[in-house]
């Protein structure tokens, strides 16, 4: 008997032409981070975690591998519950150390919930693997399943992929993960802030990995809405910005130029930017308004020599 299931909520498809056509219209132009992954894209973001410069992932996946134990013990037993599987990599330490009944995976695609579950499957044979295909910043409630009938649930959100929304947004993210929980923990993965010419190499390292990401967007565009944009006439950047706390990934127009996009013609300055991406970085005291904000209070935190990394246990505060 196989040890994975699916349900599939049937995510609508995105009108991407509305969401582009939404974005050029906002000053600064901003596109939603999620378009950067298509298949290439999501491809170079796994080259981008592999630089030098991005120490991200390698921090968190060793922040979880260290506490495990420890982790373990704070969050109790149940079905483990994480939003947007990714490569699935930073769950297997908690999944060795909970060794729980069930796992659930939550993620927009279903070609990536099904290559996540078949490994992790392989690797935790006595687990049950449930993979639901929906958008869990959209999602109610989780579905009716055996596997999930009157048992604890432990959310698991890595990756500073909270710091990718508005800390306003952020908020509301958190206040949905609450509900889908029904009252169990969840642990946080937080970049915080530190020296902004790291954080500067971060996203913008030598080997050029992160400016090709930026410019795989203007590909995608090009290919799905029809459009002309010329690489040439953009210049990546990353710069942190102070006051928000956080790095802004831009494209700049060198020049005066107009493209043809979305059914629309978009005129550009020099010096214009397009924001392809933010990364919010919270420092502990940020980190506790906001889950006080969302209704959470952190009961734990973990992080790295350095201090850079953080994993935070929240539980409902009331």
């Amino acid at each position: 008997m196989s040890n994975i299931a699916f349900i599939d909520l049937h995510p609508a498809p995105t009108d991407l032409k509305r969401v582009v056509q939404e974005g050029l219209l906002q000053q600064p132009r901003q596109l939603p981070a999620w378009l950067l992954y298509d298949a290439a894209g999501s491809q170079l973001f796994a080259a981008i975690c592999d630089q030098p410069e991005y120490s991200l992932t390698r921090t968190e996946i060793a922040l979880l591998e260290s506490h495990a134990s420890e982790i373990a013990n704070a969050v109790g037993s149940g079905v483990v519950v994480e939003f947007g599987i990714g490569n699935a990599k930073k769950v297997d330490p908690l999944l060795k150390a909970l060794r729980p009944k069930t796992f659930v995976a939550l993620d927009i695609s279903r070609s990536a919930l099904e290559d996540s579950l078949k490994g992790l499957a392989d690797q935790h044979p006595t687990i049950q693997m449930l993979g639901i295909c929906c958008d869990h910043s959209q999602l109610d409630g989780l579905p009716t399943h055996p596997w999930l009938t009157g048992e604890r649930r432990i959310g698991f959100f890595p990756g500073s992929s909270l710091g990718n929304f508005t800390p306003k947004n952020a908020v509301r993210l958190l206040q949905r993960f609450r509900h889908l929980l029904a009252g169990g923990p969840l642990l946080l993965g937080l970049d915080q802030p530190r020296d902004p010419a790291l954080l500067e190499a971060a996203y913008d390292d030598a080997a050029g990995v992160s400016k090709a990401f930026a410019f795989n967007l203007l590909k995608r565009l090009n290919r799905d809405l029809n459009g002309n944009a010329q690489p040439n006439n953009f210049r990546y950047e990353a710069r942190w910005q102070a006051d928000q706390q956080r790095i802004e990934m831009a494209l700049v127009s060198r020049c005066a130029q107009t493209i043809q996009l979305a059914e629309s013609a978009w005129s550009f300055e020099p010096n214009e930017r397009w924001v392809t991406e933010h990364s919010v970085k919270y420092s502990p005291d940020a980190a506790a308004e906001l889950a006080t904000q969302a209704g959470w209070q952190i009961q734990q935190r973990w992080h790295d020599d350095h201090d850079q990394i953080s994993l935070h246990l929240l539980v409902p505060s009331n």
